[in-house]
């Protein structure tokens, strides 16, 4: 069984100063890619010396080192998020520099601890993978379903009315697929047998 994913339930941000030099590190959750620039336009500040970050959604990920050398900011920063087994997140992390040189090991270790530190203490959400079905029922058979579906976490995203019953498509915990399995056996006699459908909530 794969490890517990995360995302975080909200904004979060962190200053450290770094011989001299002030980090802020700025993370948000992200639904979409398409939010991202709105948001670090919002976050970052034009004046500072460099506006380093990385996102994570799902499989896709990028990161920018703004001028910093290449591979001490940016990809820090990304291998922070994906330490804690985060998705759907991005990360910020802002540098007024003050100064002193930190050279490539001092810079990777300062925006990936910055980054790290932030994120380390924002709180988070664990990620329920979900499994989408589909299957009929006959009409008396929906009443004395529904509550039973209920209790394995399925909701019904969508119902379609026939004839002779209704085809119900539900989503539900991957982890109670074989409750919801049983469940349908035992209540139709081993009649319906859902149907699993891609699950386009997926990443």
């Amino acid at each position: 069984m794969s490890a517990t994913r995360f995302t975080l339930a909200g904004a979060a941000e962190l200053a450290q100063e770094i011989r001299k030099s002030k980090f802020l590190a700025q993370a948000a959750p992200l639904a979409d890619e398409s939010e991202f620039s709105a948001w670090l336009a919002a976050v970052s500040d034009p004046g500072a010396t460099h506006n380093c970050w990385a996102w994570r959604i799902g499989q896709r990920y990028r990161f920018n080192d703004d001028g910093e050398p290449a591979g001490t900011a940016g990809k820090p920063i990304l291998q922070a998020i994906d330490g804690q087994r985060l998705y759907g997140v991005a990360v910020v992390v802002t540098r007024w520099f003050g100064g002193i040189k930190l050279g490539a090991g001092g810079l990777v270790r300062a925006y990936g601890g910055c980054a790290a530190e932030c994120l380390r203490l924002a709180p988070k959400l664990a990620i329920v993978e979900t499994a989408a079905f589909e299957f009929e029922l006959a009409f008396a058979e929906i009443a004395p379903l529904r509550a039973k579906l209920a209790a394995c976490g399925a909701a019904i995203e969508a119902e379609t009315y026939a004839a002779d019953g209704v085809k119900w498509r539900v989503r539900l915990p991957r982890a109670q697929v074989d409750a919801l399995r049983r469940v349908l056996a035992d209540a139709t006699r081993g009649r319906v047998v859902p149907r699993e459908l891609e699950d386009l909530a997926s990443d």
